[in-house]
């Protein structure tokens, strides 16, 4: 499932190419036939993101409200005034790094749908095409509002009015619950943003048992897990993958693959930091990696 930084991207990317712009809205597969009936012809004025889910914001208080899931992807392409990538999401199917494609060539319009194209939004010089999103609904301000009070802090949105005390927030929502620390993170009422990835390194890079209940942490360890969210999560967004290793472990100049992480899908290889085999066990239905040895 595409994590925080994924969508971040998502809404600089529809920021940059769409807002501002009068967009046609249709539903080629027809599952959103009615929610595009009411977004088509209108100004796109906005895009957020909050955690794993984008809100893009149209003329007259209406909002497409997105949330990928695991299958879930955007696809882009345009003129040669268009710039980015052109997919982002379903890393099983496109894997972290994204695709891209500068434009440029001859440009008519989008292609002919392919697939189950669920949304088409068309500009006067580009496109954007959705498929397999677990959620994807035509929504008011007053629902918006609510889908976002639902979610808890997001690392992401350091520095933003408002989210000063995000972190003592998100310290109380960890902290008040007996439930293991490692379930938390995945919790996105308690933190939105983080998936199985992120949770696993910066359980890691902390030293934590992801095994630890909530309430066992220390008011010191919430927040060094929550600034070190804020930075890792940052780093995403900027180089459009995760990497949590330092760069004097990696072959070259930027990671491979295998040394993005340091316990993720690494079981049974050895700690980097002890030596210990990496562990795998599941816990709420997905993989968890961690450290037996460093995770205490």
């Amino acid at each position: 499932m595409p994590e925080g930084h994924s969508v971040r991207r998502l809404a600089i990317q529809f920021n940059d190419v769409f807002s501002g712009r009068r967009l046609a809205v249709s539903s080629p597969q027809g599952r959103f036939a009615a929610g595009a009936a009411l977004l088509d012809g209108r100004t796109l004025e906005q895009a957020q993101a909050h955690g794993k889910q984008l809100f893009l914001g149209f003329e007259g208080g209406l909002w497409l409200h997105v949330h990928l899931g695991l299958y879930g992807a955007w696809e882009f392409g345009g003129d040669g005034t268009f710039r980015g990538a052109s997919s982002i999401g379903a890393p099983r199917r496109i894997g972290e790094r994204e695709s891209r494609d500068d434009g440029g060539g001859d440009y008519s319009g989008p292609p002919v749908p392919v697939g189950a194209v669920r949304v088409r939004l068309v500009s006067d010089h580009g496109w954007a095409d959705l498929r397999g999103a677990s959620r994807c609904d035509a929504i008011t301000e007053a629902e918006a509002a609510a889908a976002r009070a639902k979610l808890g802090p997001d690392p992401l949105h350091r520095g933003l009015p408002g989210h000063e005390q995000d972190g003592p927030e998100f310290g109380r929502r960890l902290r008040s619950r007996r439930t293991a620390v490692g379930q938390l993170l995945m919790d996105q009422s308690v933190v939105a943003g983080i998936g199985n990835i992120y949770r696993a390194e910066l359980l890691y890079r902390a030293g934590i048992d992801p095994l630890r209940p909530g309430t066992a942490l220390t008011a010191a360890e919430a927040e060094a897990l929550w600034v070190d969210a804020e930075d890792l999560l940052a780093d995403g967004v900027r180089d459009g993958r995760i990497i949590t290793t330092a760069p004097d472990s990696w072959a070259g100049e930027n990671p491979r693959d295998d040394e993005a992480f340091h316990v993720y899908q690494k079981q049974g290889m050895s700690c980097l930091r002890c030596g210990t085999a990496i562990a795998l066990k599941e816990m709420a239905g997905r993989k968890l990696y961690w450290c037996p040895g460093c995770q205490l």
